[in-house]
């Protein structure tokens, strides 16, 4: 049993190793074409500077070969009041600049094809980069379930049955995790970018029809949308595993994250810490923060809550974590199908053998408290 422990813990390892590789070959991928869409994005606006400065200076010469044929005309009517000379004189200008405004109107041309080149290059390469930053947001998930749900499993897998329900429960969460993520995804940066596709197309009508300056104003309106929907890309990407947990420990994390919900979602949060602020065992500040971005979450898209006050307590044996919104509530003792988030919550709290007391009922909000133990 101890041999097949240790080849199931190997084949983890190597899981891991995998699809860490993975993550880093298509992040690079998404910042090459972050610096290649940057690139363009500047070479786009050059060319949109002189495509307006050509207009402007074949618009010119075409009056000035107006004036010229017009002089033209007048001397060949009346050759006879000219010389020689002065006729040749006026034929070749005439030619000239009929010359310089066909060369014009040609650069002009080519820069409009380049424009239009740009411009789609750019959409694909936003199409590339949303894709990037989706896979990479679900193999972050999948690195989660390898690093922390999976690690030492076979230290609590005793038996076919155990091994059974393990497995379906990781199936059920990775399920609704897809789905959770399908739904952001297609709500926000989603939605968001099909938007630009339609006003990146109007752009040009835009500019054929009311000029240049509409048409800039239209293109900085479809750079708004861009960035917006990379917000909400690598929002979800934060969400699904913030890499200053790592670097800066809890309180701090916690204060970037509700900073950032409370931003994005126009409500307010208060957030109080209590104790002693250290770090604290890898295990715990992760179900601390898990258990805490679960709660809030909850109270901003079930709850539908315009106030949430999170106050975390950091004692020398215990945390105790107590999570107040003023949204429409729910009665606990009614249990909704699917309902995975309270279910993942109280398996986390039973992973470090902490309590979970949820106080609710419709129209009066929720008070979610938490307590763990902290056996360092």
């Amino acid at each position: 049993m101890k041999s097949g422990n240790k080849e199931l813990d190997d084949i983890i390892k190597d899981m891991v190793s995998t699809v860490t590789n993975s993550k880093d070959e298509i992040f690079q991928i998404g910042e090459d074409s972050r610096g290649e869409y940057d690139k363009l994005h500047q070479e786009l606006e050059s060319i949109k500077h002189q495509v307006v400065g050509l207009i402007d200076k074949g618009d010119e010469i075409e009056r000035k070969v107006r004036s010229s044929r017009l002089r033209l005309s007048q001397v060949s009517k009346q050759f006879r009041q000219y010389s020689e000379e002065d006729i040749r004189k006026v034929y070749e200008q005439t030619h000239g600049l009929q010359m310089d405004l066909s060369m014009t109107r040609e650069k002009e041309k080519q820069l409009r094809e380049r424009r239009d080149e740009i411009e789609m290059r750019l959409r694909n390469l936003d199409a590339t980069i949303e894709r990037a930053e989706a896979l990479s947001g679900k193999i972050s998930v999948v690195l989660n379930y390898l690093t922390e749900d999976f690690k030492n499993v076979t230290q609590t897998l005793q038996s076919a049955k155990e091994k059974q329900e393990f497995g379906l429960q990781i199936i059920e969460a990775q399920e609704e995790e897809r789905r959770r993520l399908s739904r952001e995804i297609h709500d926000g940066p989603a939605q968001s970018l099909a938007n630009v596709m339609l006003r990146s197309d109007l752009v040009e009508r835009i500019f054929d029809e009311r000029g240049a300056e509409e048409a800039l104003v239209e293109m900085r309106n479809v750079r708004k949308l861009v960035r917006s929907a990379l917000y909400d890309v690598r929002r979800i990407i934060y969400d699904l595993r913030p890499m200053a947990l790592d670097d800066l420990g809890l309180i701090p994390t916690l204060k970037k994250y509700l900073a950032t919900i409370e931003e994005y979602n126009k409500l307010q949060i208060n957030f109080t810490s209590l104790g002693r602020e250290r770090r604290l065992e890898s295990k715990y500040e992760v179900a601390i923060f898990r258990l805490i971005q679960e709660a809030v979450q909850n109270a901003v898209k079930h709850a539908e809550a315009d106030s949430i006050d999170v106050k975390v307590e950091l004692r020398n044996e215990k945390t105790r974590i107590v999570i107040k919104d003023d949204g429409k509530g729910f009665d606990p003792e009614v249990k909704k199908d699917k309902s995975f988030g309270l279910m993942g919550m109280r398996e986390r709290v039973d992973m470090v053998n902490g309590e979970l007391h949820i106080q609710s009922s419709p129209g009066q909000g929720t008070i979610v408290t938490i307590e763990l133990p902290l056996n360092e």
